[in-house]
Parts: structure tokens; sequence; C-alpha cells
């Protein structure tokens, strides 16, 4: 049994980025955020990635056992040396997500990673949401909303993480639990790196334009950035997810561009989707808090910072940690789980009421 109170917990997040396994200490009771603890990312080789993204569109009864092999032994690998552990959260590696379809498939085997390491792991964090009617997806909300009380926000802030999908938190502050109807608004926006990412290594065999260096030397396709936002997802009322691949026509769109026009596309299409995502949103955050790998890309951030009209700032600037900040919240979340308290809400997911869920192995 776990010890009541605040206990020592470590989170672990594999993106749809394809990029590596991130991992973070967290000391929490599942409510608040007592303080945060070391960290660590072990990347994936280019072979493991070739067959992760070999594996993407496949549900739980094709083989995906290389795919799941790979993904727990780079967990165990990371995991193993930190000290004094009491709990993890393991989310696995989303493999493909179609709500009210298919359902949703993380692989990858808690039971195995407990069994490896010694303590117990929560893992599995989806599936009941998404059997609930639920969409799955984003389920970081209620850690944001505890990461807003941490910085002391006195007003609504957004957090906007940038990984292979964007998604968006809307977070009132004023309310005192996440499961206030009033209090979050989270949703997927739309692609963010992943097709960014899939091109350059398609085209230079590296995995990301650092920097944004080569969107910035490009013009965006305006014909081409009008048919996306034509999509009817952005119209669609929130909260809603998307799978990774979802807007692989923007990919086949782009593909006869230069390759700096074809980033500078694909970077404006992460801005206009951010701006209609906060049109959602009940109010104008004071603060767009940006979190994932993409708040590196300069181009994307002046593109937000020129289009949006409130303070458009990395997470570090109110002392975050941005390329943690997901696997901290799945450190979040398995105390939830275990304790059984709320992961999702109808603000978050859609789910009709709050709803706790994830396995947990001993």
């Amino acid at each position: 049994m776990l010890q009541e109170g605040v206990i020592t917990v470590l989170g672990t997040m594999s993106g749809t980025s394809l990029d590596g396994v991130d991992a973070a200490v967290l000391h929490t009771d599942g409510r608040q955020i007592a303080g945060f603890g070391p960290s660590a990312y072990r990347p994936y080789s280019a072979a493991e990635q070739a067959v992760l993204k070999a594996h993407l569109g496949r549900w739980q009864d094709a083989d995906c056992s290389k795919a799941a092999q790979i993904v727990e032994d780079a967990h165990i690998a990371l995991m193993k040396p930190f000290k004094e552990i009491q709990l993890a959260g393991f989310h696995g590696q989303t493999l493909a997500h179609d709500p009210g379809g298919r359902g949703t498939h993380q692989c990858g085997d808690g039971a195995r990673l407990a069994a490896a390491l010694g303590y117990p792991v929560a893992w599995d964090f989806r599936s009941a949401d998404v059997a609930a009617g639920g969409q799955g997806a984003p389920l970081a909300p209620f850690y944001h909303f505890a990461l807003a009380k941490w910085i002391k926000a006195q007003a609504p802030v957004a957090f906007l993480n940038l990984g292979g999908v964007g998604n968006i938190t809307w977070v009132n502050p004023a309310c005192e639990v996440p499961e206030d109807p009033a209090a979050l608004l989270a949703f997927d926006t739309g692609p963010a790196n992943a097709p960014m990412n899939d091109l350059m290594r398609l085209r230079h065999g590296v995995d990301y334009d650092a920097d944004g260096g080569l969107a910035a030397q490009g013009q965006a396709d305006a014909g081409i950035l009008a048919a996306f936002m034509a999509h009817p997802y952005f119209t669609k009322p929130a909260p809603k997810s998307l799978d990774r691949d979802a807007f692989d026509g923007l990919v086949r769109a782009v593909a006869d561009l230069p390759d700096a026009d074809a980033l500078a596309t694909l970077a404006a299409a992460v801005v206009q989707s951010v701006g209609a995502a906060l049109a959602l949103c009940p109010t104008m955050p004071a603060q767009l808090l940006v979190t994932g790998g993409g708040r590196h890309n300069k181009t994307v951030m002046a593109g937000l910072a020129r289009a949006l009209s409130c303070a458009v700032i990395p997470v570090e600037s109110v002392g975050l940690d941005g390329d943690m900040l997901e696997a901290q919240a799945f450190a979040y979340l398995a105390v939830r789980a275990a304790r059984g308290y709320a992961l999702s809400g109808p603000q978050t997911t859609g789910v009709p009421s709050p709803l706790t869920g994830g396995r947990l192995s001993l």
C-alpha cells in the first residue's frame, strides 16, 4: 500500500514525436505539488524510431511485440538509476488513437516494468476514458491545474504543449479543484512537431529543424494553409482529440514545395491552428505558457507572438521545465490513479462526469 500524503513518484512519457523517453520525479499527494526531483532523457536510435514508426496505426489485435519491447526496454533502462521511488507512471507509446471508433492503443506492458523495477507502476491511463465515451486525450490538464496553483497564477492562463500533436489547456486558477466545471477546458489544437520532424527525417536525415532555422528562410503557402484551416476539426466544439497522422493531407500538400517553404507552411499551420483553439476558450488567457519541443522552434514561437493578443512565453519563464512537464504529468496522474482520484472530466476529454482510470501493477 502507498503511504498517505506526499510521495516520491517517477513519471515517464514517450510522445508522438518518437524522439525518445522522458522521465521526471515529482513529489505530490495527487492533489497539490510539493516539489520537483531529478529528470533524465533516453533518445530512441534511428533504428528504434523506424520500428516504432512502422507500427503507427496498428491496434491491439496486431503483432506489436517488437515495438513494445523497444518501448519497455528503453523505459526500464532509463528508470532503473532513479532512487527512492515509491510509484511510477508509465504512459506507453501511442500507436493509434480513434475515440468513438476503435478506441486507443498505447503499447507497452506496465506489469513488466513493475517486475523489473521493484515498485508499483500505474499505466493504461486512457482506456477507461475512451470506454466511457471520452476522447482519452489530453490527459495532462489536471496536472496543468496543479501547476497553475504552484505558480500562483491570479488570472486564467493556458498551457500549450507542442509535441507531435499540439494540445492546449485553459485554466481558471480561481477554482478550488480541477473537477469544477469552470476550472478547465482542454483539447488538441492540431498537428505540431510531427509533420515538420517527419519532413526533416525524410529529406535531410535529421530529427528536426533546429530552432526553426530552415522554416524561417521559407514562405508559407497561403492556399495550402487555407485548405488546412477549412478542415471541420477546427470548428468542432471542444473537448476533442486527434491521432498523430490525422492531418496527413497537410503533409501530402507540402510534398512538392522546396524544403524551406514546406517547413514555413507547416510552422504556419501550427500557428493558425493554435489561434483557432484560443478562439474556443472561455476567455483569452493572460499568458500562453508553451511547453514541449516546439517551444524551441523560433519560427513557430515568433509566429504565435505576432498572431495572438496574449503573452506567449516558454514555461521556463515561470520556473517550470518544458522538457519534462509531460513526464511529470504522468507522475501526478499515477498517484491520482492509485488513490482513485479523477484523471479527466467533461471539460478535458468529454467524459460524462469526472472519471478515474489506469491500471496498477505491483
